[in-house]
């Protein structure tokens, strides 16, 4: 049985989908213990997904956090560590907080936590997802959830927008294609992008959504100026905030990716999501795949074994724009029907 635990701080401070993937571990604690209080420290741009999600209770953004009073103002019991922050675990340590749990692997953890977990990530065969479940074994808590299970514990929740409501034809089929990852992993080229936009021209009613950050959009316009003059590409690179990107997500019809931020939060919404990988361990689809109840992954047959270039993937160019459109062809057959259905029900009433 776990110890008598009533207020649990799970600090993740680095990129969107890592805290995404973190989710999991709040919605686990939520339902395992009774009236638990579980908050978050984040940093303070992905602070918009975590607020979203049911499960966390407080959403402490790290760049407004006074972390030398965070232990005096909030009496936490547990502190978590899913992501390394040495200020906060020297000061959780200072303020005696009783549960102060992290991974052995990280030297400076020897001295503020006093409850280590041995695993290691780059050597496990586990999701990422999966492994935030380690930190639960110092405290007495042994689970390791199957794949299915997590799926249901994220909790999130898309907001609405009327600024990206005005945005969409819901008559269309809205596609995100999320083309940059701000170099955190392996992309699929730009030519293979503009080739899929493309593919998609023919059908008329498929309008192409492409979005990232001001300086991704530069990157597309220098890189692939024919994807973005694509007559059926919209492109919102620079023009949202997260909160708008959450709810763009959230109204679409599906989204494609490779390993990023964007790619994690479509599959946690429980929307059509395609994320693009290498088949390179530690960054491969059993590691980083896109996890949700409409989400698969797509990977190169075999790794080439030279890609020491991540701008120049031969794994990532293997997979084939006509691949990824046949996803998006299943996708865009049951929406069809839905919509179908939705009027067979409305000329029937």
């Amino acid at each position: 049985m776990p110890p008598a635990l009533s207020r649990i701080l799970i600090c993740r401070t680095d990129n969107i989908g890592d805290v995404v993937l973190t989710l999991p571990l709040a919605g686990y604690l939520k339902g395992l213990i009774p009236g638990v209080q579980v908050d978050m420290v984040c940093r303070g741009y992905a602070a918009p997904v975590v607020r979203c999600c049911r499960h966390v209770d407080r959403v402490l953004a790290l760049e407004e956090l006074d972390i030398d009073r965070l232990f005096r103002d909030q009496e936490y019991d547990t502190v978590i560590f899913a992501f390394p922050h040495r200020a906060i675990g020297r000061a959780a340590r200072r303020a005696h907080v009783a549960n102060r749990v992290g991974s052995s692997h990280r030297l400076h953890h020897w001295i503020s936590c006093n409850r280590l977990a041995h695993f290691s990530r780059a050597r496990s065969a586990l999701h990422e997802a999966q492994l935030n479940f380690a930190l639960l074994k110092p405290i007495g808590i042994e689970h390791q959830p199957e794949l299915a299970e997590l799926v249901s514990l994220y909790g999130l929740q898309a907001p609405r927008a009327a600024s990206v409501e005005q945005l969409l034809d819901p008559s269309q089929f809205n596609l995100i294609l999320h083309p940059k990852s701000n170099g955190n992993g392996r992309e699929w080229p730009l030519a293979r992008y503009t080739e899929l936009a493309a593919l998609l021209r023919s059908d008329p009613e498929v309008t192409v959504w492409i979005t990232g950050s001001r300086a991704e959009g530069e990157v597309l316009a220098r890189e692939a100026p024919q994807l973005l003059e694509s007559p059926n590409v919209r492109n919102l690179c620079g023009r949202l905030d997260l909160q708008e990107l959450v709810a763009l997500i959230g109204m679409a019809d599906g989204l494609v990716a490779s390993g990023t931020g964007p790619l994690h939060l479509s599959a946690a919404l429980g929307q059509p999501t395609l994320g693009l990988f290498p088949p390179i361990k530690p960054i491969d689809i059993a590691r980083w795949g896109a996890l949700g109840r409409n989400a698969v992954s797509l990977s190169g047959e075999q790794a080439c074994g030279s890609c020491t270039d991540a701008q120049s993937c031969r794994c990532m160019d293997a997979i084939g724009a006509g691949q990824v459109a046949a996803v998006i062809a299943g996708w865009r057959a049951r929406v069809a029907q839905r919509r179908r259905g939705v009027q067979l029900e409305e000329a029937a009433a």
